[in-house]
């Protein structure tokens, strides 16, 4: 069976079958999975990503190795046992030598290959001598580090395996005893193995929300999703947040808090109540600070248990109580964005004016517009945003010369522009502006003689330019997340747009002006990340969640496609958008509750959830929920 399934997915290998191999378990039957190989001589991609087989049902159980086993199936075998669901790689182990295992260290990374890799045996070494070669080659796509962070990373990837004979006189097996580092395999087996998670941190005294609550950072990571993820994740919680998100969040918990039994494994009750023992670190936390941490343990392990995670106790290294907090409570601890759901969806409509229609996504309520000067048409408008507490909103008027900003409450007269360009052509002016969590207003001025992002402090006063060292190209479209401390930006390069994430990080102090003028606040994008790295040509995006945009582009010789992608630039397997012609704008909510919202060729359209794309009118642009 196992050289059939293997035939199916790339064409018929010649050869005998190993004996070594996986067991593939899924949906109440247990397949003994081989594989064709060659005695000597080259061999072809170790296609465990190929097989059809590897679907997120499916278990892959690791097979030690024969007595006997020649070179070629001994790396066979170690590579294949590296995609199985083992806990510790204990399987895998017993394809190197002690010495090697000892050294050896899985957790330290994981590279992803396109397809599994390929292996040449070369001219390196020979059986006689003891010693044997092979090349392991491959496209790495991306590679997931330490403290679980995933990174695209296209790149050749060469490693070499070196094997030796060990054993006694009369009884000599091979054995790797120079392993590649870390973990390799293909991407559609990482697919099946790793789910991608969120911690939660709180955002830094720039980022904290309103009402005395903080607001919490999603810092989305790599875990086993088979090898029990609810422990794994609360241990990558107390490990603190990734480094590239590091100067922006903190924890709660003081460095070096760790479970004080880091063995055991965490369980929530019958009634979804977990308790969590952590070591000496946290024994002197006070009751706002524990509760501040059973905020980040509840929204992080929110999607990990079967029904949630209701309930958090947490407990002194001695087994006494430091706190409970419920998830129903949490919320007063904590600001979770994802959880705020917006009253409206808005759109410019064919008069020009902001308008709005309910974000329900039954409803049926025909647009209406919009309180205030931006919905009255006095000022035509091509572009709006609306703060994220949908009290204000910001336009850009239809010739994209000037943003204004207005109230959403009552009368009002339309003042000064807060922001001018002087680009000749209009599509060079200013972008879509965009609402951070904190109501603080961004807009790009694609003015080719001075392209600028500029930040205005609360939607008003002073624009300030900001510094985005690193980034390569024109910002031709801005969306910051709403806990404020990432940015997405689409940037244009050689008549190419990508898709860029930055770490936002702000200086209140700034710089005092020449006349000891009040210091304006330093702000800056740095560390920027290609979040859609295989797409050539990003036309829209918005984001979805926490971590998660919803991207509208190409890749190269294909067609226009909708798909999510998280912010570290891995893409979310199985989330598949039903088709839409030409889709100029999307808009989403940072509640996945709500539907989408686009500006097509059919006009303005939504998609409820379950549902296909409905056309809400004819004529109309710039989709936007609040933010």
């Amino acid at each position: 069976m196992g050289a059939d399934l293997e035939g199916r997915g790339r064409g018929a290998r010649r050869g005998r079958p190993l004996r070594t191999g996986l067991l593939l378990g899924g949906c109440g039957a247990l397949l003994a999975g081989c594989a064709s190989m060659p005695d000597s001589g080259n061999l072809e991609s170790v296609d465990a990503s190929q097989r059809p087989d590897s679907q997120s049902q499916v278990r892959v159980y690791a097979m030690p190795p024969r007595e006997g086993a020649r070179p070629v199936e001994i790396v066979q075998g170690f590579l294949e046992a590296l995609t199985s669901d083992d806990p510790q790689f204990t399987m895998a182990r017993k394809y190197l030598t002690k010495s090697a295992s000892k050294v050896w260290d899985p957790e330290g990374s994981t590279t992803v290959l396109a397809d599994g890799p390929n292996t040449d045996a070369g001219n390196a070494g020979n059986e006689t001598d003891g010693s044997r070669r092979f090349s392991l080659t491959g496209q790495q796509v991306a590679k997931v580090d330490e403290q679980h962070a995933y990174r695209p990373e296209e790149a050749a990837y060469s490693q070499s395996v070196h094997l030796s004979l060990v054993g006694g006189p009369g009884r000599k097996e091979w054995r790797i005893d120079r392993p590649p580092p870390g973990v390799v395999l293909g991407e559609s087996d990482f697919q099946r193995i790793y789910r991608s998670v969120n911690k939660y941190y709180y955002a830094g005294p720039s980022g904290a929300g309103a009402g005395g609550a903080a607001g919490l950072v999603a810092d989305p990571i790599y875990i086993r999703q088979r090898i029990d993820p609810l422990t794994q994740t609360v241990k990558a919680l107390l490990d603190g947040p990734t480094n590239w998100l590091d100067q922006v969040v903190d924890s709660r918990f003081d460095s070096g808090t760790r479970l004080k039994d880091p063995d055991k494994s965490l369980t929530p009750d019958d009634q979804n109540r977990l308790t969590v023992q952590l070591n000496s670190r946290a024994d002197g936390a006070s009751q706002t600070r524990c509760r501040e941490m059973a905020a980040q343990l509840l929204f992080t392990l929110q999607d990990l248990a079967p029904s949630g995670v209701e309930q958090v106790t947490l407990q002194r290294s001695n087994g006494s109580m430091l706190c409970v907090l419920s998830q129903s409570h949490a919320e007063s601890v904590a600001v979770h964005r994802n959880a705020e759901r917006p009253g409206y969806q808005y759109f410019i409509d064919d008069k020009h004016r902001l308008v709005r229609m309910p974000a329900n996504a039954g409803s049926t309520a025909a647009p209406e517009p919009v309180n205030g000067s931006l919905g009255t048409g006095d000022q035509p408008l091509r572009s709006a945003a609306v703060s994220r507490d949908e009290k204000r909103a910001a336009g850009v008027s239809l010739d994209g010369k000037s943003l204004y900003t207005g109230s959403l409450f009552g009368e009002d007269t339309l003042g000064k522009a807060q922001v001018r360009s002087k680009a000749k052509a209009e599509e060079d002016r200013l972008s879509t502006p965009s609402w951070d969590g904190r109501g603080d207003l961004w807009v790009a001025d694609r003015d080719p003689k001075r392209p600028r992002l500029l930040w205005l402090d609360r939607g008003e006063g002073e624009p300030v330019e900001v510094e985005v060292p690193g980034l390569d190209g024109r910002i031709e479209a801005v969306r910051v997340s709403a806990d404020g401390v990432r940015i997405a930006l689409l940037v244009e390069k050689d008549d190419k747009t990508s898709l860029w994430i930055g770490r936002v990080e702000r200086d209140e102090r700034g710089e005092r002006g020449e006349q000891g003028d009040a210091a304006q606040p330093r702000v800056s994008v740095l560390d920027p990340i290609q979040a859609a790295p295989r797409m050539e040509e990003v036309t829209a995006m918005s984001w979805a969640g926490g971590s998660r945009l919803v991207v509208v582009g190409r890749e190269s010789g294909g067609v226009q496609q909708m798909r999510y992608v998280r912010c570290d630039g891995s893409v979310l397997s199985g989330t598949t958008l039903p088709g839409l012609t030409g889709v100029k704008e999307i808009a989403a909510s940072e509640s996945d509750q709500q539907p989408l919202v686009a500006h097509s060729d059919d006009g303005i359209v939504r998609l409820p959830t379950g549902s296909q794309w409905q056309t809400v009118v004819k004529e109309g642009s710039s989709p936007v929920y609040p933010g």
